[in-house]
């Protein structure tokens, strides 16, 4: 209770400092996550704005897509989710595309002058951000509809989004890699993979072995030892290709369809 009464003291300064009218998280927002996206944005924009006006147009990491098009993602992603949380926080109507419509923006948009590819992602994270950030306390245990009809948790959109900007950021193929992701970011990213697999009843049977782990992470019947740090399992377990590991087997096995399957089709495309 004492921690407790801490953290409220501390958060209650700080909103006195920020004086009338900042915007700062509710006290049940997930600050992990959120943190994640944050510093998610932070490292896409480094990457991003290393690269040339130019170098838009080259080839990024996901077959058939150019960097173009990861931008326009990554910037309509950040839209979508705002709008919807925004229909939730005010109760007014707004229009969010389905999943086809999402592929046809995310197409138009890779074909915007480069300004304005990099406007939109600069402006549809700030949107997102003050959403996040105008949700109280009983908001954040809100829901909000997904392009399948259905719905996800508003504490889960924080997550949504910092996977995408970690993957992404790499899909960019402009240095980044996935030796810069947080520690917590590559847990959860192996604990987002090996949940789909199990709800597809596809888990493979592999041993991994991380080498800057204590455990070992053991799916299926754990047939296939993989030996690796873990930012080049992730790599591999989210099919990016594999990097510096070693096998039991005399080849590295197929893995099953991934929950970041790349191109128009990825599920990473919507506010899932």
């Amino acid at each position: 209770m004492q921690a407790v009464s801490q953290e409220e003291g501390a958060r209650e300064a700080l909103r006195e400092r920020l004086g009338v009218g900042a915007r700062y998280d509710a006290a049940a927002a997930p600050a992990r996550e959120l943190g994640w996206a944050r510093r998610g944005t932070a490292y896409f924009a480094r990457k991003l704005n290393e690269l040339r006006d130019e170098a838009l147009d080259g080839a990024s990491l996901i077959p058939g897509w150019s960097r173009r098009h990861v931008v326009a993602l990554i910037g309509y992603q950040a839209r979508w989710q705002a709008l919807a949380i925004e229909q939730l926080r005010t109760g007014e109507a707004v229009a969010l595309p389905d999943q086809a419509e999402q592929a046809g923006q995310i197409v138009l948009a890779a074909t915007l002058p480069a300004r304005a590819l990099r406007n939109l992602f600069d402006h549809a994270e700030v949107h997102l951000n003050v959403e996040w950030r105008d949700l109280s306390n009983s908001l954040w245990e809100r829901s909000v509809r997904d392009i399948d009809g259905g719905s996800v948790a508003v504490r889960a959109t924080p997550w949504i989004r910092a996977r995408a900007l970690w993957v992404h950021a790499v899909d960019l193929d402009n240095g980044g890699a996935y030796l810069d992701f947080p520690l917590g970011v590559l847990d959860a990213l192996v604990a987002d993979i090996v949940g789909h697999w199990q709800s597809a009843g596809t888990v493979p049977d592999l041993l991994l072995q991380p080498t800057d782990r204590p455990e070992p992470v053991r799916l299926g019947a754990g047939t296939t030892a993989v030996n690796g740090r873990m930012a080049d399992l992730v790599r591999w377990l989210a099919g990016r290709g594999a990097r510096r590991l070693e096998h039991s087997a005399p080849e590295l096995p197929a893995l099953p369809a991934g929950p970041y399957l790349v191109g128009r089709h990825s599920r990473l495309t919507s506010l899932i």
